[in-house]
């Protein structure tokens, strides 16, 4: 049994609390959550210099990209990122799982204790069965062509097994609105069973991205064309959130909403990925207009950020807000966990095991639980 206590304790479900002591067993389960450090054993108490919070919850990664390290030019746009993604088969099966091992150490050195993991392959299974950390795995679908859809989601519903049956909680999700016909996005709703908890789709990600459908027009325009995608991506919907229609009732997470606008907003849970919005195009969203109670945060993958790092992508969110302390480790903690269904996880309360992180100025972190 451990008494840890530093300047501030940040439940996140109660208000920071002054030197206050977090109770906890030493397998991490939270006993008890003291005011003041005379309520607890003096001569058992730790105490550090810093803030304690619950561990981190990296709500939107592409683990199975990890050797895909560099690839990728920073700051060339979207298309130009697409492309490097094309090389992601030119490693070996050895060369993958070495990356995806590496990856999930950094995570876990970092103070991550959940991911919210996109897959398109069975890449990861192996990692993710040795449970070092908690996944939600997201079974990507895309497929421009409606010749197609049957074909990818059949392809989808299998991978989506094969994750179950290894006990991995799995849900088959659409990529983005700009790649997935209305016909496979109506498939993908209706496939969300008792199993799953939330869909995750990629959205307003780039520019091109709202030219597409509000203007018909632009590069994404131009790229589809160019490919023979089914015209229905773009003439049946007039902007990216009429996704959200064909996806029906579900919970969704949208991840990135880099140029989303405030009149567009939904009560889903909205995932910024800031250090791979400027990797990729130099840009970040407007966060004042985000409901800080669904905003979360995620790494993205390798291929378009140089870590897996959550407090460094709140570091660029602290830079570009006014938003104090609480909010930004409710932001990576707290509202990741309620996201992605994880009840045991994002704050101090008896009874979870929500890992514990030291953290001080939010420039170096300390895995202490």
């Amino acid at each position: 049994m451990r008494f840890l206590t530093a300047d501030y304790l940040y439940p996140l479900c109660t208000v920071p609390i002054k030197k206050g002591v977090l109770q906890v067993t030493d397998e991490g389960e939270i006993l008890a959550v003291f005011e003041h450090r005379s309520e607890a054993p003096q001569e058992k108490l730790e105490i550090f210099k810093g803030i304690l919070c619950p561990g981190f919850v990296n709500v939107h990664c592409h683990l199975e990209l990890s050797h895909l390290l560099g690839k990728a030019e920073k700051g060339k746009g979207f298309l130009d990122f697409v492309a490097a993604i094309q090389q992601r088969n030119e490693c070996t099966k050895e060369e993958i799982q070495v990356a995806i091992e590496k990856a999930e150490q950094q995570m876990i050195a970092n103070g991550i204790v959940a991911v919210g993991d996109i897959c398109n392959t069975n890449d990861t299974l192996l990692q993710k069965q040795k449970a070092n950390l908690e996944y939600y795995n997201f079974i990507e679908t895309f497929a421009v062509h409606e010749d197609r859809i049957d074909a990818v989601f059949s392809q989808a519903m299998e991978l989506r097994e094969e994750f179950r049956n290894a006990g991995q909680q799995a849900t088959i999700v659409p990529h983005a609105p700009y790649s997935v016909p209305p016909r496979l996005m109506r498939k993908i709703g209706t496939s969300f069973d008792e199993k799953d908890a939330i869909l995750s789709i990629h959205n307003q990600e780039t520019k091109e991205e709202n030219e597409l459908f509000i203007a018909k027009s632009g590069k994404f325009s131009t790229w589809l064309k160019s490919i023979n995608a089914s015209s229905s991506i773009w003439l049946d919907r007039d902007k990216s959130t009429d996704i959200l229609q064909e996806l029906g009732d579900n919970k969704i997470l949208l991840v990135h909403n880099t140029f989303t606008k405030k009149e567009e907003l939904t009560g889903n849970y909205y995932c910024t990925c800031p250090k791979a919005n400027l990797y990729i195009e130099n840009a970040l969203p407007d966060y004042s207009i985000f409901d800080t109670d669904k905003l979360c945060v995620g790494t993205d993958s390798l291929a378009s950020n140089d870590s897996l790092s959550i407090l460094e992508e709140l570091l660029v969110v602290q830079e570009n807000t006014n938003f104090d302390m609480n909010t930004l480790l409710k932001i990576a903690s707290k509202n990741g966990a309620e996201a992605l269904g994880f009840e045991n996880l994002g704050t101090f309360e008896k009874g979870k095991i929500p890992g514990v992180n030291l953290v001080v100025e939010l420039s170096k972190i300390t895995k202490l639980v």
